[in-house]
């Protein structure tokens, strides 16, 4: 018992040692590198295949093809199998690419002036004008034209070297506006390995006016020139939901927040995360352009992506980023290196840890670098280990021995409670078959009170009067001299 005391104190001791460096590596405010590795650029386009049916001379097929692009932004992977949350508009062309592509072949075919738009037109030669509203969908009998319309979304991660071609996603769920969320998935399933990093939703948005955030995206196709862009903006006063979104302000009035975050978001950080200052969580998704930037709110993006069936979740690969990256924001560079390694072991592009490390390998072992402080100073404050050592032996051998002892105390009572008892009134014999020797007492007798008993008085003791030799009561003669006795 005494040695499993022992043995549990130690436990509690080590177990208390160790924790306490964890606790000290909290994350610091302010950081944005968790959600830096899951921002993606996104570029849309519409894809048309279009054949011409010429009827007005000799018959022809035209056969031509477009793309159309329309849409390029920002997105943030939420789940290592590749699901991404961005913008509705990002993803959807609003523009009628089939009645565009009609004005573009019929342009080029009959070499009529029709304008580069959407809208349907009309041509002077009544010929031509019955044919090119026949080419116009919704398709009919005497349609001129086949068109055929598919959208073809391109995510180009956030990795080096680059991705030329990046992978393509399909659009899973969408919101009722241009500026909702929109839930996109990969064409081609992600199958083994252990996905891509992800970036950590919040539960709620922050409710105090002028709350710091930071906005993170690509500003064009991530690449040896192009690395994400991070802004700085703060939370004006109002709500976060719907379309309407919540407004920029600075509480310095320093800066016209949204003119500068609706430039950004027109150069390409639309659907760009906004990140809270607290934790670094992604707290919601940039919406807007030209001089009114503004941001929905992460509500709109969890609820849309229950919609989708789509759990947003943390990875292997955000596991081991976020241990090493506690380590170096804390200025532990020595002991985050080995942890960057081993993130972009499991993601070789990952181009933020590949930062990171290279900036820890410089400083480790540095006057910055916290552990080799921690071990320097060491040897001169702390007491050395030897005697604790000497002690803990100590300890534990006279631990031992008592629990010895007090072992083979228990072990000689349980022998003498089970060792079998003589019956009364019988012998007891020892014939070697145990251990223990019973001896049993005579029994006692009631004294008997003793009586006078009458005796002769002692023999008269007779000496020679020659030599002085003891006489026996029957001698007449002495032994020795043979001198007569004295009657």
């Amino acid at each position: 018992m005494a040695r499993l005391t022992a043995l549990a104190g130690g436990i509690v001791v080590v177990l208390a040692l160790t924790a306490m460096p964890v606790a000290a590596h909290e994350h610091p405010s302010g950081i944005t590198d968790l959600v830096t590795p899951a921002v993606v650029r996104v570029e849309a386009v519409s894809h048309v295949e279009i054949t011409l049916l010429d009827h007005v001379g000799e018959l022809r097929h035209v056969e031509r093809s477009y793309d159309f692009p329309f849409g390029a932004g920002t997105g943030t992977v939420v789940n290592p199998d590749g699901t991404i949350v961005t913008l509705r508009r990002l993803v959807e062309n609003p523009d009628d690419v089939a009645v565009l592509a009609a004005n573009k072949i019929f342009a080029e075919h009959h070499k009529v002036k029709i304008p580069a738009d959407d809208d349907k037109h009309r041509l002077s030669d009544p010929i031509l004008d019955r044919h090119l509203r026949d080419c116009y969908p919704p398709k009919n009998d005497t349609a001129t034209c086949i068109i055929d319309v598919t959208t073809e979304i391109t995510v180009f991660p956030n990795v080096s070297p680059a991705s030329p071609d990046g992978f393509k996603v399909k659009l899973a769920e969408k919101g009722p506006a241009p500026d909702s969320p929109a839930v996109l998935v990969p064409v081609t399933p992600v199958v083994g390995g252990v996905g891509m990093p992800t970036a950590p939703l919040a539960d709620k948005v922050p409710a105090q006016e002028g709350s710091p955030t930071s906005v993170a995206g690509f500003l064009g196709r991530p690449g040896p020139k192009v690395a994400h862009t991070v802004e700085i903006a703060h939370l004006g006063k109002g709500g976060s939901s719907g379309e309407s979104g919540r407004p920029f302000a600075d509480p310095e009035k320093k800066t016209d927040e949204p003119v500068k975050m609706g430039g950004l978001a027109d150069k390409g950080l639309a659907g760009a995360p906004v990140i809270g200052e607290k934790d670094g969580h992604v707290i919601g998704l940039l919406v807007g352009g030209g001089k009114d930037g503004r941001m929905i709110g992460v509500r709109e993006i969890t609820g849309l992506l229950t919609k989708a069936k789509v759990v947003p979740r943390r990875g292997a690969i955000d596991t081991a980023f976020e241990a090493a990256l506690t380590r170096y924001h804390t200025k532990y560079y020595t002991e985050a290196a080995p942890g960057f390694q081993r993130v972009l072991e499991l993601y070789p592009g990952n181009v933020v840890a590949a930062e990171l490390l290279k900036t820890s390998l410089a400083k480790r072992g540095g006057p910055e670098d916290q552990g080799t402080r921690k071990t320097a100073v060491t040897p001169e404050t702390s007491t050395p280990l030897w005697p604790y050592l000497i002690a803990a032996g100590v300890l534990f051998l006279a631990a031992g021995g008592g629990a010895y002892l007090l072992w083979r105390r228990r072990a000689a009572d349980e022998v003498e409670e089970d060792a079998p008892q003589p019956l009364a009134g019988s012998p007891a014999y020892d014939d070697g078959a145990g251990q223990t020797v019973v001896v049993r007492r005579s029994p006692s007798f009631p004294a008997v009170p003793q009586q006078q008993v009458l005796t002769a008085p002692d023999p008269v003791i007779k000496y020679c009067t020659s030599c002085g030799m003891r006489l026996g009561p029957a001698h007449r003669f002495c032994g020795y001299c043979g001198h007569p006795s004295e009657t």
